[in-house]
């Protein structure tokens, strides 16, 4: 079923994300459904550097693209690496930030002078990519912000700034990270009861009042009050309080919750639009097939994102952990998991786990956690992975390692009642969690929170009056 009906003259919105697979996935997800329902001319722009992984992953013709959904490349401004790994997100942060306006406004003037093209309508840009602002301003054009994390973490980028004028921030010196003073409460969070200074995106901990990463938060926040909208991947039925507590914030453009944006997509029935993929890493599909072979509610997904690099003794914390809970689990562990060494995993956790454990160095994540096999899912808590657990009816046990995850994690066990945090990640706890989670009394309660907010998440999502729907349609016009 289409949104919008055909306009007079084709529009067309250049999407551009911030070049990590996080950002990357919700934004190709937006693009092809403003492709698909709204008859939308579409170029979508990945950097240089990503859009030769997506090659590799996919494939030598996998970004040919349609007659009217194009890949366009501008650089990142880093140095050339061969290294097929996730790029160090300050580095990248800062560099995109000082580097891409000029190659954007060529390739916008590229696309406006072409004659096999309609002329740019709009620009879809990451919340973290706001050089697109001067490109737009240029040829007159709105720009809508797609924030792709959380309503709850977007709203705590936001505070930054008081964060810094209250004292908090920078830290005094590093023993405040470990003496306790993270645990402070604060109550003044526009939507949010209370939160600890630890569930903060965790850019705040440091001590250097120059920091790159506090630095360009501000600076990003500060940019959003320029944009015509503000997108999020969330609904309104999840994070109520803090979507209603945007109106109070001085400035700031009108907020849309459109998401989740997997459960709009599922209307999405072009075939040759949905060849087209995201996935820097190669599937391995699998894992499909072995799950088939397995019980409901009986595996462990276990998986920490597409960024998170851990130590290899804390791989094999979790090995054991999973091994001595005695749960069947599949395990992804990306090529570049282990901070700058190769993944070795014990031999007698290989033998003891063999018939069941599967592991995996990337999965189609979304179909894994639709699959009935699925109990319980083991994550960064990144909001990707939240929100598709929350799509799956999967409860979670949280290991967030950096930026607004740490929020994610937050919400999840202590709002929402469907997540158990690790505070401390060693073989006994991780056992003791996992037991809690796929056989005690509160792993049942937390399944039936999530299964009950998939299904607040669909209705969200349905047309002809979900929340998220409605949101959608209302963006058309600044689209086109």
């Amino acid at each position: 079923m289409a949104f919008f009906g055909k306009t007079r003259s084709k529009p067309h919105v250049v999407c551009v994300p911030f070049p990590a697979q996080g950002h990357i996935n919700p934004m190709l997800k937006l693009a092809k459904l403003l492709h698909f329902n709204g008859d939308f001319h579409v170029t979508f722009v990945n950097t240089e550097y990503n859009h030769l992984r997506l090659l590799k992953s996919r494939g030598p013709n996998s970004l040919n693209g349609l007659s009217s959904f194009r890949f366009e490349t501008i650089p990142d401004g880093l140095p050339e690496s061969d290294v097929e790994a996730t790029q160090d997100v300050p580095s990248l942060c800062d560099s995109t930030r000082k580097t891409c306006l000029p190659h954007f406004k060529k390739l916008i003037s590229k696309l406006n002078n072409s004659t096999d093209t309609p002329r740019v309508t709009c620009i879809v840009s990451d919340g973290t990519m706001s050089f697109a602002l001067e490109a737009a301003e240029e040829v007159n054009v709105p720009v809508v912000l797609f924030w792709t994390n959380s309503a709850c973490g977007f709203m705590c980028y936001l505070q930054y700034r008081h964060l810094i004028e209250k004292g908090f921030t920078p830290l005094k010196d590093s023993s405040y990270i470990t003496n306790g003073y993270l645990d402070t409460t604060v109550d003044w969070v526009p939507g949010i009861k209370e939160l600890r200074l630890k569930d903060f995106p965790s850019f705040m901990r440091t001590t250097d009042p120059n920091d790159v990463m506090v630095d360009f938060v501000l600076w990003e926040c500060e940019r959003a009050l320029k944009a015509s909208a503000i997108i999020l991947n969330t609904f309104d039925a999840l994070e109520h309080d803090v979507l209603e507590a945007f109106s109070s914030i001085n400035n700031l453009p009108p907020v849309y919750p459109i998401g989740p944006l997997n459960f709009l997509f599922k209307d999405v029935t072009d075939k040759e639009l949905n060849s087209i993929g995201s996935n820097l890493w190669k599937e391995d599909r699998e894992c499909l097939e072995w799950l088939e072979s397995k019980e409901p509610n009986t595996v462990v997904y276990v998986n920490f994102g597409s960024i998170a690099v851990i130590t290899n003794e804390q791989l094999i914390e979790f090995a054991w952990g999973l091994a001595n809970s005695k749960k069947t689990f599949l395990w992804v562990i990306r090529p570049d998991l282990i901070t700058g060494e190769n993944s070795v995993l014990p031999q007698e956790f290989l033998e003891e786990t063999k018939n069941r454990g599967m592991l995996s160095s990337w999965c189609p994540q979304e179909e894994v956690l639709d699959h009935s096999a699925i109990g319980g899912f083991l994550t960064h808590s990144g909001w990707n992975s939240t929100l598709e657990s929350v799509c799956g009816g999967v409860p979670m046990i949280c290991w967030p390692f950096f930026s607004e995850q740490h929020t994610n994690c937050r919400f999840s066990c202590h709002e929402w009642g469907i997540g158990l945090e690790i505070e401390d990640a060693k073989r006994d706890k991780i056992e003791g969690l996992v037991r809690e989670l796929m056989d005690e009394e509160k792993g049942k309660e937390m399944k039936e929170k999530a299964l009950r907010l998939k299904e607040l998440a669909i209705d969200a999502s349905c047309g002809p009056y979900g929340s998220s729907f409605l949101n959608f349609k209302k963006l058309f016009h600044l689209f086109s």
